[in-house]
């Protein structure tokens, strides 16, 4: 069987903040495989379920609980130890009542909130690519890697509510005016607000949007943000 590319570990000192881990511990931490999720904006299966979460004390623990098939990542079972985690992910363990979604909290990246059952089979996807593929289909590209083939009138930086392990859109959430973000990376992590106006961009800067947080107006790349809702966010995110 021919192996994938890329180091299987990680020093500890070099790992993401989010991952909850231990700093004065062994020298090497598992790492995240290439997959969906970049590798910096991602939690390894086995990091979830020992760091993250203290489902388990050991890393031999955790191997036990990823090898045995109970742990679910959007309604697919997932049975490597690297397998990343990321942004919107639902997550479930067989035997345990309790169902989470990884999202932006607390000026932190990823953090698992536990969600309630009817939402399990429902997912945010941010729009990341749209290109026309043969026969002058749209093909979407999504920020978790997946990719599918709709009619659906969306444009770059929307996001999808989908059906999941199908990825059979519902709804689409326009980044326009008036529309509830998160911002999924930098200094204001976490934090939600209402988009008051979209800037496109220049040839220097990005497309940005003036976001309302609290008492206070930022203007952030659209890059860091995804749309969440028209009033209020359609899923529990907090």
């Amino acid at each position: 069987m021919v192996s994938i590319a890329g180091s299987k570990k990680l020093k500890r000192q070099m790992a993401p903040l989010f991952w909850g881990i231990t700093r004065k511990d062994k020298r090497f931490v598992v790492t995240v495989k290439p997959g969906g999720h970049k590798k910096h904006s991602s939690i390894p299966a086995a990091v979830l379920v020992r760091d993250t979460l203290k489902m388990a004390s050991t890393l031999r623990e955790a191997k036990s609980v990823v090898y045995g098939g109970r742990v679910k990542v959007d309604g697919i079972t997932r049975k490597s130890l690297h397998h990343g985690i990321g942004l919107m992910d639902v997550v479930e363990f067989e035997g345990v009542s309790d169902i989470y979604r990884l999202v932006p909290k607390d000026l932190e990246v990823l953090k698992p909130i536990k969600i309630n059952s009817s939402e399990k089979t429902k997912k945010l996807l941010k729009v990341s690519s749209k290109v026309t593929v043969k026969g002058k289909k749209t093909q979407l590209g999504f920020h978790d890697g997946r990719i599918l083939v709709s009619d659906a009138k969306v444009s770059v930086g929307d996001t999808c509510l989908v059906q999941i392990p199908e990825t059979k859109i519902l709804d689409v959430i326009k980044l326009e005016k008036n529309s509830q973000v998160i911002v999924t990376s930098g200094v204001n992590v976490g934090k939600m607000g209402k988009v008051n106006e979209i800037r496109p961009g220049t040839f220097v800067l990005p497309k940005r949007a003036l976001v309302d947080i609290g008492e206070r107006e930022i203007e952030i790349p659209t890059d860091l943000i995804m749309a969440v809702g028209k009033d209020k966010p359609v899923l529990q995110i907090e």
